[in-house]
């Protein structure tokens, strides 16, 4: 993947295109999907979009009782089964599971993630944010490549955000063992790695003719925001005082059914055949960031470097290696 690959596509959508525009004629019967998170907010979305174009659906749920509730909305072949990304146990757990039900796998989508929360340590002592959203996808990704490798022409999409931007990897402190603790730059750092992952994974799953991607949702009131306070989120812009939201807030943030769209896009479009590793928005590649770009759009170089995807992965290799 090289910066020069970061430019929209003209694909035909839109930043609040639907479900079913995306998979308009696109026939998804007999293909599995393991989608992360996808019992709640986007990720219910993508698993009812998904089940209604003919795929078979596997959700890792943390919350069994929601995930019940939950997806006893969703009509199609669906099922569930237990994991929480924090515990590598339970991350192989549900993998174990996986392949005693299928033989191959056509798609993952890691959808689920954590936002600016307060400083926690998951697994051996990594910080939450980078544990969860990056770590947690990494070994059940390196997991379920046997069983991508046995499908054809698998794709996996890893939600990264716009947070990005913000800053990249702290090569030197990821875990912040002595950098004094930011939820927002550890956040930002979390989506670059997620983004830097698709980046690795692409090249390592072009030998079984499979891609990856990265994919900025948008914008979106979910119970992603659970840890930021209203008055937060009234600082940041996204809330009124009196907690309702602004008309250009609204303007810009979609709903969860125009928030799963470019993760099904990247999931299936054709136009990303000769693609490999790029980051997406608003149905399309995205485009690099320049002076013109506003704080929410568009692609921040680092994110598309191949030597600091591959320098990530080789940490995450050993971080794991040693859990």
């Amino acid at each position: 993947m090289a910066a020069a690959d970061q430019k929209p596509l003209g694909s035909g959508f839109h930043a609040k295109s639907e479900p079913h525009e995306i998979l308009a004629g696109i026939n998804l019967t007999g293909k599995t999907v393991v989608v992360t998170g996808g019992y709640s907010g986007i990720g219910l979305e993508t698993t009812r979009a998904l089940t209604n174009a003919g795929a078979t659906v596997i959700v890792p749920v943390r919350d069994p009782a929601k995930a019940e509730e939950n997806l006893a909305t969703v009509e199609g072949d669906v099922s569930s089964a237990t994991m929480d990304l924090a515990d590598l146990d339970s991350v192989r757990g549900f993998a174990s599971s996986v392949y005693d039900s299928i033989d191959s796998l056509d798609l993952l989508i890691n959808n689920a993630g954590i936002m600016a929360c307060p400083l926690d340590r998951v697994g051996p002592g990594w910080e939450s944010q980078f544990g969860v959203n990056h770590m947690g996808h990494f070994a059940l990704t390196k997991a379920l490549l046997p069983l991508l490798e046995k499908a054809s022409a698998p794709r996996v999409i890893a939600l990264s955000s716009t947070a990005h931007k913000r800053n990249g990897i702290l090569w030197d402190d990821i875990q912040f063992a002595n950098t004094e603790y930011d939820k927002w730059v550890a956040y930002a750092q979390a989506k670059s790695a997620n983004a830097l992952f698709a980046n690795a994974l692409s090249r390592r799953m072009q030998r079984f003719g499979g891609r990856a991607f990265s994919v900025h949702p948008g914008g979106i009131f979910t119970p992603l925001q659970r840890h930021l306070p209203v008055e937060e989120q009234i600082e940041l812009g996204w809330l009124n005082k009196d907690g309702s939201v602004p008309p250009t807030v609204a303007e810009i943030f979609k709903t969860p059914t125009q928030g799963c769209t470019t993760s099904l896009w990247a999931a299936t479009s054709p136009l990303l055949n000769d693609m490999p590793g790029v980051y997406c928005e608003d149905c399309d590649v995205a485009q690099l960031i320049g002076e013109d770009s506003l704080p929410f759009e568009h692609c921040a170089p680092h994110i598309t470097v191949d030597a600091d995807a591959e320098r990530l992965w080789d940490i995450s290799e050993q971080l794991l290696a040693t859990a």
